[in-house]
Parts: structure tokens; C-alpha cells; sequence
């Protein structure tokens, strides 16, 4: 534990804050806070939880810990900070918390807040205090959990600490803490701490270090669109700016038309073949596309105009072919009596149709529809064609848009993180950049579909929410100078990735088993080699075009390891063999390969799930396989999975320890935790439909 903090090194940067007009220093300092709680219940039945010990840690390797057991305690040792190192609104420190929200939730009201910036319902990432204290969520920002934190530190090689506190034991401030559990909490602070560091040694200094993880490649890729290469941050190219400038003023959108995007909009394609669900697989091989969603923002041609509408007279004289086939469209359709003739799966969802009459559903898909209208995009309305047959079809809406290449700054941003994420994986020394350049790149996807209408999340002693205007907000997207993406990029993008992903389903037919966004499970792997090697080819000579288009040199498509293999962009790649596989549907499969289980199911950790069915079934794989179905139940105390519930209102309480030891607890806010089962159920009815199905006919019903 260090004593003082005032012989800590460091130095301050200045930032700019445009709405204030003031100038705002920021000490370069790593601080980190963490705290443990209590969860139990008052002698009347109220959920009650309580902080009972707080971590706190300052310096790159920890040179400031501190630890206390209540509130006071620590403001008492803010006002210490802020009287040592001169803090107050306009002379800040950051404090990085993991899961903000959390803490914030306990600590809310013991301070006076400034500004509170929430992306989500309780979900703050920055709070400001009145006293200049300003904290952070680093988890956000990592988007890893703290074990994963901890694994990915380059520098610094610490570890998270498991099995050394039991939450389920009561404790309170007066509790005696073991030097196990102290030293578990410091731990969890100096993984903060240490990745703080890395995060200032990449950045330069704090103020520039992002809030959330999306907001690393938004930043990085705006750069590329204003800025020359060697240039300052804060020095444009006039003539660069000017042009990009132009590209986004013929980008711009009407409401009903952000509306039409909305409900045409679909994320990435995850669902199982119900013919092989609920079945023992032998022999399944897995592909999947390398960095599928960077892959189509450079081998396809998106909306790079304005979006206009046909007159009756235009449509009549040159048929909706001719605009589907030459320009990126939405559609609003209408179906009669529309049917699957694609068995092995379904390509609409649900939740984007409206529906009338009979229908048959295929775990959230359509099977069947007596009426159905739906938006697609052209490249939905390809596969659509495909799955599908119906008695009727109507068009009712049409917007399209004049296609091109993303703009080449974009490009070039995409070639250069793919680039550095292939050629720096395993060099020395280069660990840093190495994940900063994969996280931006899975990242890069995100940016585009930022959704532009946001109801803003208030804080002012409580939370609330500031219904944003349609009107006012695509009004302000459309003027905004520094502005550099397109709404209707994303729509595109994930549309490409669903058309690239069902080719392969197609393809495939009765060998397809699952996908998920990027990958397939099927059968007979040499049996479609032809299939995979033909799109391989495709997609590359896709992307060479948009290379040539820019004058780009095209071997920043086929970077090179550490070892010396190539490593295309966007093409299949040979992801595993499963010995045994068996999916229930979407995010919910087990698979044993090289003599090990695996299991994946939205919602339940995927070593706890596996760990404790291995246990029940004595280490046999087979039984764990006969075991996985939808009767599976895992008691609370195996699932590692908590139920949250918000307290707002103050509790006092005498509470007794695991020891004996009874204490009077006050605490103004908190949260809840209590372990929770989980159960694999599946509907009644998408049972029913994939055995019928499995049996060589299908069911009608409503549900």
C-alpha cells in the first residue's frame, strides 16, 4: 500500500470543451475503483445490498492502494486526493470503474454531479462529480469482462483471480476481511490500472483516449477523411475536408425515408437446419469467413446518393428489374400464400413482418404465411427469391439509390487495420497495436449502424428519458460538418453478409446443419470444396476491383503472418471438425472436438454450463449429448448467472455476518444479485414443427 499520493509522477493535458469555453486539465494518472457487495434480504422480505469493502488504486503499477470498508471512508479519501493534487472542475482525475453501472448505482447519491453520460437506461459511461472527480467505464471501453481483460494486457502479465471470494457469505464493513480476499481485490484494481497504462501508451494521454470501443474506430476513420497522412490531429487538408465534404452533402436522408431504413434493416443470420435439430451429428466441419462484414464494405457497392422514388410512368416503362438490378433499392412487398420450398431453413424473420392469416413458424422464421408484408433490400429480395414460392406479390414502395464503392478513405482504413491485425499477430513488441488494430476492425461494422434517432438517458438525482424529435434529429444529421458515414451503409452491409452467408446455405442444402453471421456446420466437407473454392475466387476478384477502381496496391488483400502465410480477406476458412455435434437452434449448440466439449448457449456462461453437465454425467460424452435438450436445467448455484434488481430508496438494517457478527448497515442505493437457474426450454410448437418436419411433412397453426 503506498501513503502519499503527491510523489506520484505525472504530468496533465489540456482539453478544450467547447460548450463550456473553458479550458479543462486532465491529470495523466491510471486510477481504478472496485468494490465488493453484499446481497441478502430485511427482516420483512425486501431485496437489500450494501458495499461492504472498496479497492482504489493510482499509478501504472499500483504505487497508490488504498482500500476501505464504507462511503465515508472513501470521500474522506477524494478530499484527501483533491486537496494533494489540486482537483476541482476545471482540474480533473480520471477513475476507470469495470461496469460503471454497477458502481454508480451504489455511489449515486453520495455525490453532486456535474454531468452524467449514459448510453443506456442505468447504464452511465462517464459521471462527472462538482468536485472535478470524473469516472469512467473501462468495460465499455475493453469490451471484455475482466478475466478476458487481464488475458489481453500486453505489457503487463497479471491475472484475475477466481475461487478466492464466496458472494454467497453475508459480510458487512465490520466484517474481518482474509488477506485471500484483499488480495482478490487488489488484483481486480491493478488489472484496471494496467490496462489504463496501455491504453495512455497507445494514445498519447488520457483525454484522448475513447469512451467506448466503437468510439476507437470512429475516430481512427474520421481521421482518414479530413486529415493528410503525417498531419496533425488538429491540421486538415482544407482540399481534403472540402471534398469529403461534398460526399456527404449528397448524402443525406428524409424521415419517412430513416423510418423505411429502419424496418428494412436486419443483423447478422443465426439459425439451425430443423431437419438435423435436436440430433446427434458425427463428422461436422465448420467454415467461416475472414472478417466477413470488412470483406463486403470492399467487394460490394453501396447507396452513394441521394434515394429517390420512380414515378408510376418510369416503373411502367422500365420495370422494377431494371432499378433492382442497377441501383441499391428498398421495397415494401406484399405476399399471398407464400411457402418454403427451401426445406433446410427460413430466411424472414418474424419480427420484421407483418403477418395476416395462417402461418407456419420456424423458430422466430417464416415458414409459410397466408399475407405477409415485409421491407427487404435488393440483396434480401435475391435470397427471398430463392427460398420461397407464393401465389401473389406486390410492390407497394420503392427508394433507390445510385451505387458505388465506399468512399476510398474508408477503404484504405479497412485495408491498413486488416493489414496489421494479420502481419503484427505473435511480433514482439507489437502486441499493442496488434489489438488495437483487431478490436478497431471488428469494430468497424458498428460504426455504420449507429442508429441517428436516440431518446437521450437523463440523470438528475434519478434517471429519465428525453424523447428525441424524428424531424429535428435527421435535420441535424444531414447539416452536421463532421459527419463521415452513411446510415444506409450499414443496412447494406449486413444485407452482403446475409447473401454471402445463404449462398453457402444454399449451396449446401441437406449437408447445411447451422449458421451463425459468419459460419456454417455441414457435412461432407470435400463434397463442396468446388463450391467454397469458386466463392473464394469471386469475392477476391470482387475486392481487386474496388482496389483498381482506387489505385490501390492489391496485396493489401493478402497480408502475410509472422510465419509467412497468406491470409485473404473475406474468403472461406476452415474453422474446426467436430466429432459430435448437436444444436437445439439459434445460439444453442454442443460440439466435442479434439476430445474436449464445448458448449454455446445465449445466456449461460459456456464453462459453467458444460462443466456442470460433464460432472452429472460422470464424465461420459455421450450422456452429455443425451443430456442437452430442451428439459436441460442447471441449478443456480452451476449457471455462474445473476438476476439484477435496482434498490433506489435508502434501507437501514442490523444485519448478521457469516461469522455471527451483527452490524447496523445503511445503504441509500444499491443492486441485487441472486444466483439464478437456467433452463434450455424450447416452445411447444417448434418442437412439434421440426419433428413433423423431420417426418416429411409440416403442421399448420397460428402461433
Amino acid at each position: 500500500m503506498g501513503d502519499s499520493v503527491d510523489n506520484l509522477l505525472y504530468n496533465t493535458t489540456r482539453k478544450y470543451n467547447y460548450h463550456t469555453k473553458a479550458s479543462i486539465e486532465y491529470l495523466n494518472i491510471e486510477c481504478s475503483f472496485d468494490i465488493e457487495t453484499t446481497s441478502t434480504y430485511t427482516k420483512d422480505g425486501k431485496k437489500f445490498s450494501f458495499m461492504y469493502l472498496w479497492g482504489f488504486g493510482m499509478g501504472e503499477h499500483g504505487e497508490y492502494l488504498s482500500y476501505g470498508r464504507t462511503w465515508e471512508e472513501f470521500k474522506d479519501l477524494l478530499d484527501y486526493i483533491s486537496n494533494e493534487l489540486n482537483i476541482h472542475i476545471n482540474r480533473r482525475l480520471v477513475i476507470y470503474v469495470h461496469n460503471l453501472g454497477y458502481e454508480f448505482q451504489f455511489f449515486r447519491n453520495l455525490f453532486e454531479w456535474e454531468t452524467v453520460f449514459s448510453v443506456d437506461d442505468r447504464k452511465p459511461i462517464k459521471a462527472l462529480t462538482k468536485s472535478g472527480f470524473e469516472f469512467r467505464d473501462s468495460y465499455i471501453l475493453s469490451g471484455y469482462n475482466l478475466e478476458s481483460l487481464a488475458d489481453n494486457l500486453v505489457k503487463h502479465k497479471n491475472k484475475k483471480l477466481v475461487g478466492n471470494l464466496d458472494y454467497s457469505l453475508i459480510r458487512h464493513y465490520k466484517t474481518d476481511i482474509t488477506d485471500e480476499e484483499l488480495e482478490y481485490m487488489e488484483n481486480d484494481v491493478t488489472i484496471i490500472l494496467n490496462y489504463i497504462n496501455e491504453q495512455i501508451e497507445q494514445y498519447g494521454n488520457i483525454t484522448k483516449i475513447p469512451l467506448t470501443n466503437t468510439g476507437r474506430v470512429r475516430e481512427y476513420v474520421k481521421h482518414k477523411c479530413y486529415y493528410n497522412e503525417g498531419k496533425s490531429k488538429y491540421k486538415s487538408s482544407k482540399s481534403k475536408r472540402n471534398n469529403y465534404r461534398l460526399i456527404m452533402e449528397s448524402l443525406t436522408l428524409k424521415s419517412d425515408e430513416y423510418l423505411k431504413l429502419k424496418r428494412t434493416f436486419m443483423g447478422g443470420f443465426t439459425h439451425s437446419n430443423p431437419i438435423h435439430t435436436d440430433k446427434v451429428l458425427e463428422g461436422v466441419h465448420s467454415i467461416d469467413f475472414t472478417s466477413s462484414y470488412p470483406s463486403v464494405m470492399i467487394a460490394e457497392q453501396f447507396p452513394m446518393g441521394r434515394g429517390f422514388t420512380p414515378t408510376k410512368e418510369e416503373i411502367l416503362k422500365n420495370g422494377y428489374d431494371y432499378y433492382l438490378d442497377n441501383f441499391c433499392c428498398i421495397i415494401n412487398i406484399s405476399v399471398q400464400n407464400l411457402k418454403n420450398v427451401f426445406i433446410y431453413d427460413s430466411y424472414l424473420s418474424v419480427s420484421k413482418c407483418k403477418i395476416e392469416g395462417e402461418k407456419l413458424i420456424n423458430n422466430g422464421r417464416v415458414f409459410s404465411a397466408e399475407y405477409l408484408n415485409t421491407y427487404l433490400t435488393d440483396i434480401d429480395y435475391t435470397i427471398f427469391k430463392r427460398c420461397y414460392s407464393w401465389d401473389r406479390i406486390q410492390i407497394h414502395d420503392l427508394i433507390c439509390y445510385p451505387k458505388g464503392y465506399l468512399p476510398k478513405p474508408i477503404i484504405e482504413s479497412i485495408l491498413e487495420l486488416y493489414q496489421d491485425k494479420t502481419t503484427l499477430k505473435g511480433v514482439e513488441l507489437k502486441e499493442v497495436e496488434y489489438l488495437l488494430s483487431k478490436g478497431m476492425l471488428n469494430s468497424i461494422y458498428g460504426m455504420t449502424v449507429t442508429d441517428i434517432v436516440k431518446d437521450e438517458i437523463t440523470y438528475d438525482d434519478e434517471w429519465g428519458v428525453e424523447t428525441a424529435s424524428i424531424e429535428d434529429e435527421i435535420e441535424n444529421y444531414n447539416q452536421k460538418k463532421s459527419r463521415f458515414l452513411f446510415y444506409p451503409w450499414g443496412v447494406w452491409v449486413t444485407a452482403y453478409a446475409r447473401r454471402n452467408l445463404w449462398l453457402g446455405i444454399l449451396s449446401f442444402k441437406e449437408d447445411y446443419i447451422y449458421s451463425d453471421t459468419d459460419s456454417i456446420k455441414f457435412f461432407n466437407y470435400e463434397k463442396h470444396i468446388e463450391f467454397i473454392n469458386g466463392y473464394n475466387k469471386m469475392v477476391i476478384n470482387k475486392q481487386l476491383k474496388t482496389l483498381e477502381y482506387y489505385n490501390l496496391n492489391p496485396n493489401l488483400l493478402n497480408p502475410k503472418t509472422v510465419k509467412g502465410a497468406s491470409k485473404p480477406l473475406g474468403v472461406w476458412d476452415f474453422e474446426g471438425y467436430y466429432t459430435r455435434f448437436k444444436t437445439l437452434g439459434a445460439k444453442r449448440y454442443l460440439v466435442e472436438e479434439d476430445e474436449k466439449l464445448y458448449l454455446t448457449v445465449a445466456g449461460l456462461s459456456k464453462m459453467n454450463g458444460v462443466n456442470y453437465m460433464i460432472k452429472q454425467c460422470n464424465n461420459e460424452f455421450s450422456k452429455v449429448f443425451d443430456m442437452f435438450t430442451d428439459e436441460l436445467t442447471i441449478p443456480k448455484e452451476n449457471t455462474g448467472k445473476n438476476t439484477h434488481t435496482y434498490i433506489d430508496e435508502p434501507i437501514t438494517e442490523t444485519i448478521v455476518d457469516y461469522k455471527g457478527l451483527g452490524e447496523t448497515v445503511t445503504s441509500l442505493s444499491g443492486v441485487h444479485l441472486e444466483p439464478t437457474s437456467f433452463s434450455l426450454s424450447l416452445s411447444d410448437y417448434f418442437v412439434k414443427f421440426y419433428t413433423m418436419l423431420q417426418n416429411g411433412y409440416t403442421i399448420k397453426g397460428d402461433k
